[in-house]
């Protein structure tokens, strides 16, 4: 296949028909290829002509991106509570282990990496208020 891709010529402008444009398009939505591999597949040298094409010949809305939500998932609310639950004892799981490696650190290694935080203002604030 290789030597298959080394021998295609690069296409011209000029030579991009209607039905070679509607052609890639298709074959782009229906999924066979990605816009990058139809470039490379056809030999065709701008990097933003089959995005062109997708935009002006294809069925796809390329006016507004689509926003993907949780609302459209077929999640029931008992379901989502519990999905949420794992999660969060997940995170705690985690930041326990993180903490414990902080402590850990710092014992053997003599580091300081959790800020100690003061109620008190300190002397050079007050000064300037």
């Amino acid at each position: 296949m290789e030597k298959r891709d080394r021998n295609r010529e690069k296409r011209t402008q000029r030579d991009y028909t209607m039905s070679f444009k509607l052609g890639i398009v298709s074959r782009i939505e229906k999924g066979e290829f990605t816009y990058k591999q139809a470039q490379k597949h056809y030999g065709i040298q701008g990097r933003s002509t089959v995005l062109v094409w997708l935009r002006k010949y294809g069925n796809l809305d390329w006016s507004k991106p689509i926003i993907h939500t949780m609302s459209q998932s077929k999640e029931t609310p008992a379901e989502k509570i519990k999905r949420l639950e794992k999660e969060l004892a997940d995170e705690k799981l985690k930041t326990r282990v993180l903490n414990m490696m902080i402590d850990i650190s710092d014992k053997q290694y003599g580091t300081q990496i959790r800020k100690k935080f003061t109620p008190k203002q300190s002397e050079n604030s007050k000064k300037k208020n």
